[in-house]
């Protein structure tokens, strides 16, 4: 199977400006999920795609491959994830390039190992998933059985059950998106216009370093992770 690892930058970040270049630990956020991402082995091609040019260049500097500048009406904070990827596709369809699926790896999420990219890659291959993203386990307090939502003034569960589950032991397990890593085939992308397919596989990533940067808070967060030594690439 053949998989593009896409690398999504755009410039304008509001909460912290120039985010995707701004320096962690002494490198640009991005690089920390290229330099994942050349050490996988799965991944047959890795590229950016932004519309800023200073964000490109620092991606050129580093050895990462710019094939093209991303439209600005696809950088956009309301532009779609899929039409970034679709645009990418069809970049390289229009050269005789195809890809059999695409590894969306976002730089926001930079605390993920060449390991689990290609973990990720063989669960998916193996199991002939549609798609598969990387997530963490949601803590009991905030499990969707035990979450309340308010109708005609009155609270009532979040799954639509009658009585609660009483006991954290008993609650099955749930999960959110890390943000990491999405993979998903590329017949699913533009037929079915979804990061999802019917078969989406999932890996677990709990227990490992891990911040999604969108506020100075997250930015703190991931600085404590890089200053403490918490964090290497080859780890995890």
């Amino acid at each position: 199977m053949k998989i593009l690892g896409l690398i999504p930058a755009r410039g304008g970040s509001k909460g912290i400006p120039g985010k995707n270049i701004k320096l962690l630990g002494g490198k640009p956020l991005l690089q920390y999920t290229w330099e994942a991402a050349k050490r996988a082995s799965l991944l047959d091609k890795v590229i950016l795609s932004s519309e800023d040019q200073e964000i490109i260049e620092v991606a050129k500097n580093l050895g990462l491959e710019v094939p093209f500048t991303r439209p600005e009406e696809l950088a956009h904070d309301e532009t779609p994830s899929i039409e970034v990827i679709k645009h990418a596709l069809n970049f390289f369809k229009e050269k005789g390039e195809n890809f059999d699926a695409v590894c969306l790896m976002q730089p926001t999420t930079p605390f993920r190992s060449p390991g689990l990219l290609d973990a990720c890659i063989k669960k998916f291959v193996e199991n002939n998933l549609d798609s598969l993203i990387s997530v963490r386990e949601v803590p009991a307090e905030f499990n969707p059985h035990w979450v309340f939502e308010e109708k005609e003034g009155l609270l009532k569960l979040a799954t639509g059950e009658e009585s609660i589950i009483p006991r954290r032991q008993e609650l099955p397990k749930a999960y959110f998106r890390d943000g990491a890593i999405y993979l998903t085939k590329t017949e699913v992308l533009l037929e079915q216009n979804s990061l999802y397919g019917k078969r989406t596989g999932f890996y677990d990533t709990t227990g490992t370093p891990y911040v999604n940067i969108d506020t100075p808070e997250d930015w703190e967060k991931a600085m404590k992770i890089v200053e403490s030594g918490e964090w290497k690439v080859e780890s995890y």
